[in-house]
């Protein structure tokens, strides 16, 4: 009688044994090692399902900031830094395309990582803009959180899972598109953990959140809840899990009272008291210059978890806009304020002028109220407000124009007429 073969797998031509176990199909076995490889090439052909349907060709760092040049101004730096983030989130989706797994090989190429970026800077700079603008350029899917409704999970408010549903819904459902994506994660500095915190109290909505969200941002498999959501768009499942190990996580924050602790550790004071004391003649740095020496330590001091701030490795500063800068963005921008306007007045065939002087005074006002150029609509909206109630009632308007005394409230918007034709004489 003829020895009985021993089962091997089909792939790699391993025999079973009891620490190899066998599945057996109709005629071939294949092993546990063979199974997980499978599962790795079929995963692969729908993320290059998904690569395939993104936009082929790759935009260079310098188009990338010419893109946001056109919507953004200053903020070289961070234009800059966010340009190179982007353009080597599309080489990494590229690396991973081309990756070849094959069964009874193993990939042996470099695994590329993501460097996930901090935004700081005053409130009015350009953070929420700058993430929105990307929005439009990027090809892949791109969601935006508010970290200010966040809580610990347990608690009445959004768990942090839910910022990748809403990557989820933006990718329409589909979690390789999703897996690709990149996330503005706004009001980050909401999330400190405050200082008056008592001893001993939960934080939930400080470094409870923090502490969740190192999982998410850091890469790896999180199951997402779908319930609510369409049917053919959770696919019947009531949750999926998704892979964040790709997912460029994108962070931004006001910080206010960040620079103190950046000038305690510049400027030392001096201890010593008395009348032979020396003086302190060191001059103040200005705020730009202090956002830019920010280091990992001053953020730790605002009250982020070390954790929290070794995974957010590259820091782009914003800097505060002068008044040079905000008159630019009240006349520059594809959307800019006074073009708005301009195009608002422009429905009632009316032209509206704003002389040099009168933009330089609500720039000044704007940096007077410390709201940057957040507060620029709302002055001029205060402003306009009276011309805009009377205009379209009134069918004789050519001109409307706007000096520095209209924007002080000195004075009222100066309004030119048309000509009425004369008429002919018999």
């Amino acid at each position: 009688m003829s020895k009985e073969t021993k089962q091997h797998c089909s792939f790699c031509e391993i025999e079973a044994s009891a620490s190899v176990p066998m599945i057996a199909g109709a005629e071939g076995h294949i092993c546990e090692a063979c199974v997980i490889l499978a599962s790795q090439v079929v995963s692969s052909w729908g993320k290059k399902k998904a690569l395939s349907d993104m936009p082929q060709d790759l935009p260079k760092p310098v188009e990338i900031k010419k893109l946001l040049d056109q919507y953004v101004i200053g903020q070289d730096l961070a234009k800059e830094i966010l340009a190179v983030a982007v353009y080597n989130h599309y080489k990494r989706l590229k690396h991973e395309s081309s990756k070849t797994a094959g069964l009874g090989s193993a990939d042996q190429s470099v695994e590329i990582g993501k460097s996930n970026i901090l935004l700081v800077g005053p409130s009015g700079t350009g953070k929420t803009l700058l993430a929105s603008t990307l929005a439009k350029i990027v090809g892949v899917p791109f969601a935006v959180a508010d970290a200010t409704t966040l809580t610990q999970a347990g608690y009445v408010g959004d768990d942090v899972e839910n910022i990748l549903v809403r990557l989820l819904d933006v990718a329409n459902g589909d979690i390789s598109k999703a897996e690709w994506g990149i996330v503005y994660i706004d009001e980050v500095d909401k999330i400190a953990r405050s200082p008056e915190q008592a001893i001993g109290t939960r934080d939930v909505s400080g470094e409870g959140v923090q502490q969740a969200l190192l999982r998410l941002v850091e890469g790896s498999h999180v199951k997402v809840s779908l319930k609510g959501r369409r049917k053919e768009q959770s696919g019947g499942n009531e949750s999926v899990t998704v892979d964040t190990r790709n997912i460029l996580f994108i962070s931004g924050g006001a910080f206010p009272g960040l620079e103190k602790h950046v000038e305690k550790r510049l400027v030392p004071g001096h201890t010593a008291i008395g009348f032979h004391a020396e003086m302190n003649s060191t001059e103040k740095p200005k705020l730009e210059d202090m956002l830019n020496a920010t280091q990992p330590d001053d953020l730790k001091k605002f009250g982020l978890i070390p954790e929290f701030i070794g995974r957010f490795p590259v820091l782009a500063p914003l800097e505060p806009l002068d008044v040079e800068a905000l008159i630019k963005v009240l006349t520059e921008p594809k959307n800019a304020l006074v073009k708005q306007y301009q195009q608002l007045f422009a429905f009632d065939d009316v032209e509206l002028e704003f002389t040099q002087d009168a933009l330089e005074e609500i720039a000044e006002q704007a940096i007077e109220h410390n709201t940057g150029a957040r507060g620029l609509r709302g002055i001029m909206e205060k402003v306009l407000r009276r011309i805009m109630f009377d205009i379209p009632s009134r069918e004789n308007v050519e001109r409307c124009i706007v000096n520095a005394d209209v924007i002080k409230g000195e004075q009222e918007v100066e309004i030119i007429e048309r000509e009425e034709p004369q008429q002919a004489t018999q």
